[in-house]
């Protein structure tokens, strides 16, 4: 179950009113509220004794009785500025999925120039801002890109089945990404299940997403000069 919730200003959800001792305490009763998720992240914060609580990339509050959740933004009324958003952005800059742990052997690769940097990507082929990428990556040499297949969106496995059954699996994503020729291959087996799982595993929400070499997450579109300038501090690591 993820926490999916956006709220305009904050929101007081009763749970129970037991005490608990320690942060380990706190921690297994926060736990049976959010069965299957991680919690990422407990800690106690500055301001009025609240502890922050990460779950599935989202963050929210509680107090040291475990009596309520806080869902909302905590703000500096001095400098207007939003904490919670500080953190959150903290946290994900912080994240990092292991290349090593992706099923990279079920990526179409690349290998650009010596091939010597790395660079995943988590791609939907009717994702336009992942056909906008691909021409970024057109420009970028010395890199080994690995893109797994990720059709999330409605109508894209189909398309994403023709590619992976084609004779040349690289071109036919080459020519649909960048020429907007449609695949020609036809059904045969295919690993998407399996890389549907491995995104949703690593909390892969939408595509284009990047994953370089330190294992670093860029969701979303970048530029060729963004894309060389972290593959030259993820490969220096």
């Amino acid at each position: 179950m993820r926490i999916n919730l956006v709220f305009s200003s904050l929101l007081l959800c009763f749970l129970f009113g037991t005490a608990f001792a320690d942060e380990a305490s706190l921690k297994k009763a926060i736990q049976a509220n959010f069965p299957g998720e991680k919690i990422e992240s407990l800690k106690k914060t500055p301001y009025l004794g609240l502890y922050e609580v990460v779950v599935g990339g989202e963050l929210f509050y509680t107090d040291e009785k475990a009596s309520y959740l806080f869902f909302g933004h905590v703000v500096d009324p001095q400098t207007k500025q939003s904490l919670t958003s500080d953190r959150l952005q903290q946290i994900k800059d912080a994240r990092r999925i292991s290349v090593d742990s992706l099923p990279l052997e079920l990526a179409i690769k690349a290998v650009k120039g010596n091939g010597k940097r790395k660079l995943v990507v988590f791609s939907d082929p009717n994702c336009p801002y992942c056909k906008r990428l691909e021409k970024e990556l057109a420009n970028v040499n010395d890199v080994t890109v690995y893109t797994l297949l990720y059709p999330v969106l409605n109508g894209s496995v189909p398309t994403a089945t023709s590619i992976w059954c084609s004779p040349d699996r690289l071109k036919a994503w080459e020519d649909f990404m960048l020429k907007d020729i449609a695949p020609t291959g036809k059904d045969c087996e295919t690993p998407i299940g399996k890389l549907l799982q491995a995104g949703q595993k690593n909390g892969i929400s939408g595509t284009p997403t990047l994953i370089f070499a330190d294992g670093s997450i860029a969701p979303g579109l970048m530029a060729a000069e963004a894309i060389e300038k972290k593959l030259g501090v993820s490969s220096a690591k």
